[in-house]
């Protein structure tokens, strides 16, 4: 593509971002009920040619307790979005054939998951796969050939019969006793069995399936940040994938990349950094892989860079040393000279671009929203990204070389949304303890009366290594909180990303120091508005965000009510029972044996004595992240110390609540045990 044309794209990008304001139409007050109804707008695709924009809408079937998924597409130069997927409950993952007159797809529509084409306007479906251990991930070769795909396989298994006999013999065993004799034997909410992840690839008949990466280690079909963890060569002879093959992987970050030919042989390492390593991307003409790496082993929020390898000479060289933001998502030009990337930004989400051979990335679109999934048409005349904010869900948008101002190409939700009042964020800056700025997003309640004062409730992101951003959320939908009578005010202390690496990092080894001194700095300054009541005010957090409300506890009474959702109560258990090791090994120097100090000092449980203030525990059974025993933990001191408590407990859910009935329930039973605390003046104090 031409300078001068991507240009011209770009400035009316973000000239048109830079005006873009939410609307706040409807009079309704937004609620869990209106949440459950929006369609989730996600993974476009735009066709080689340029004509179609495919991508995955999920709505909630509430009765039934599901999210079904459906496949849909739009004209790229805009029209009405059509669904062409209607079997099944998952249709999902639709990517393009080089010459766009095929779709590949993965869908449950047979049974069980498997590798489908079908025509672009939904006709002619076709299944390709059909294993017994089903398949997720599917890409296009670029010859259109070969489709590959992930399987979680039995490594010792030469075929998939051999794998039916393995699953017939496990589901007929009537022992399920568990044994193991290594680490990372439990993962986010599934125990470690026998199968593993394995890259595979089919020819588009059906026939000739090939695993590619044999051996007793996963190949995710996803790397952090939502990209792929997989890619195929311009000229199709060659795949790159990443990969943990430390031995010792409960410990391990380092995630390294891989190339292996389509066709199958021995694998080549080509990735050097000791820590992970992920999100591989051919460049068009084939000379380049970009990657995103992280230089530091066993730091999981180490700052994410933007790496590329020149596959001539396997030379590596970093394109964001000068940006001090990790990078997240990435598209390269069609001219294969500069890469377009997204990096988060106090609280948003930008595109930059810079020039495959290093120098300064220039933003490039902008806004108050945050930017996600930018595509590139092949000819370089169409962009086309997600967008969402505080006020609104995830749409997508395209914007011309040609000129022009960026256009919506999805509306999904834009007639239900209409019905209600949703406030743009607000946000303002603080100076902490010890003169940093922290900046916090505020939002308001319908119907918002300047006269009048209202109840706050504090929403206490996690991570701790995370950020609240001009972001829609579902678990913890602001909006909702807002819609319920409450200001709600999300603050972004110490150890939040995109302040800064530094920022970052300064919450090492002092969970309950500087990013508690901040929230009560944001606490005092919120308190003091004129139309707050600075004496009903409540706090929320899960994760870490549910540690920093165990901390509270024991610190502060300024809160009439808490909410602990999979909270951290004691580090020394916690670090016992968590399955990745490598982040209380980062975080607190070491094991509790190795830093018992460190673990002593920030850890809630040693401060029962001064639990005083009503506190909801909320946890989830499958929960391997946070165990739920910790909670368990909270809520036996609290009751034995006298303090008004209620546990719920999920068991069928694991850190997040997901399932439809059970995210409705808790967005009741979150409000209704504010409500209860906060609905009154304060006690006046005894003379």
């Amino acid at each position: 593509m031409a300078n001068d044309t991507i240009n011209v794209m770009l400035r009316t990008a973000w000239l048109a971002l830079l005006m873009w304001t939410p609307m706040m139409a409807g009079t309704l007050p937004f609620d869990a009920g209106a949440l459950m109804k929006i369609a989730r707008v996600s993974d476009p695709q735009i066709s080689p040619d340029g004509k179609l924009v495919a991508f995955v809408a999920q709505t909630v079937d509430f009765a039934g307790n599901t999210r079904p998924e459906q496949i849909y597409v739009v004209p790229a130069g805009g029209g009405t979005p059509r669904q062409i997927t209607t079997e099944g409950s998952t249709n999902q993952r639709p990517r393009w054939s080089p010459d766009s007159q095929l779709m590949a797809f993965t869908s449950n529509r047979s049974g069980t998951a498997q590798v489908w084409v079908m025509k672009p306007d939904g006709t002619a479906a076709r299944q390709v796969t059909r294993l017994a251990t089903e398949a997720a991930g599917v890409v296009f070769s670029p010859d259109g050939k070969k489709l590959l795909f992930t399987s979680a396989v039995y490594p010792d298994c030469p075929d998939d019969a051999c794998n039916e006999k393995r699953l017939e013999a496990e589901k007929a065993n009537k022992v399920k006793a568990r044994s193991y004799t290594e680490l990372l034997y439990r993962h986010w909410t599934e125990w470690q069995g026998a199968r593993r992840s394995h890259l595979l690839a089919v020819n588009l008949d059906g026939t000739g399936i090939k695993d590619l990466t044999p051996g007793n280690r996963d190949v995710p079909p996803f790397s952090l940040g939502g990209m792929d963890g997989y890619a195929v060569s311009p000229d199709s002879a060659e795949v790159c994938y990443m990969m943990n093959a430390d031995p010792a992987p409960a410990t391990s970050t380092n995630s390294d990349l891989f190339t292996v030919p389509t066709a199958g042989g021995e694998a080549k390492k080509i990735s050097v950094s000791p820590g992970a390593d992920a999100s591989p991307l051919y460049s068009p003409d084939g000379k380049w892989i970009a990657f995103r790496s992280q230089e530091r082993a066993g730091y999981e929020s180490d700052r994410w860079r933007l790496m590329v390898l020149e596959r001539a000479t396997g030379t590596i060289h970093e394109l964001s040393d000068t940006l001090d933001r990790p990078v997240e998502g990435f598209a390269w030009a069609p001219d294969s000279g500069r890469i377009f990337f997204t990096s988060e930004d106090r609280g948003r989400r930008a595109i930059r671009i810079i020039a495959v051979t290093g120098g300064g990335a220039q933003v490039i679109a902008s806004g108050r929203g945050s930017i996600s999934d930018v595509q590139l048409s092949s000819d370089g005349k169409t962009m086309i990204y997600s967008e969402q904010s505080g006020s609104s869900p995830a749409e997508i948008y395209r914007v011309s070389s040609a000129g022009g101002a960026p256009e919506p190409l999805t509306r999904l939700n834009s007639e239900l949304l209409g019905q209600y009042s949703l406030a743009p964020y607000e946000e303002f800056w603080v100076d902490a303890a010890d003169g940093a700025k922290i900046h916090s997003f505020l939002l308001k309640p319908p119907g918002y009366d300047a006269s009048k004062k209202y109840p706050v409730v504090f929403l206490i992101h996690g991570g701790p290594e995370d950020a609240w951003g001009e972001e829609w959320s579902y678990r913890w939908n602001a909006q909702v909180f807002a819609g319920a009578g409450y200001v709600v005010v999300m603050p972004n202390p110490r150890g939040s990303s995109g302040y800064g690496q530094k920022f970052t990092e300064d919450i090492g080894a002092d969970w309950g120091g500087k990013a508690y001194d901040d929230i009560m700095a944001v606490a005092d300054h919120v308190a003091q508005l004129a139309y707050v009541d600075g004496g009903r005010m409540a706090a929320a957090g899960g994760s870490y965000g549910g540690y920093m409300i165990d901390w509270m506890l024991g610190h502060t009474q300024r809160f009439r009510a808490l909410v602990s959702h999979a909270g951290v109560y004691d580090l020394r258990s916690m670090a016992g029972a968590t399955e990745e090791l490598w982040f209380p090994i980062w975080e607190f120097h070491g094991m509790p044996w190795d830093s018992a100090e460190i673990y002593e000092k920030w850890s809630p449980s040693n401060f029962v004595k001064n639990f005083k203030t009503p506190t909801l525990v909320i946890t989830g059974e499958l929960d391997f992240r946070v165990p739920y025993t910790q909670s368990l933990q909270l809520f036996t001191a609290l009751k034995m110390q006298g303090v008004p408590a209620k546990l719920v407990v999920f068991p069928d859910e694991g850190h997040w609540v997901l399932k439809p009935q059970n995210s409705a329930y808790w967005y009741q039973t979150v409000l209704d045990w504010l409500g209860e605390w906060t609905r009154s003046a304060p006690p006046k104090p005894a003379n």
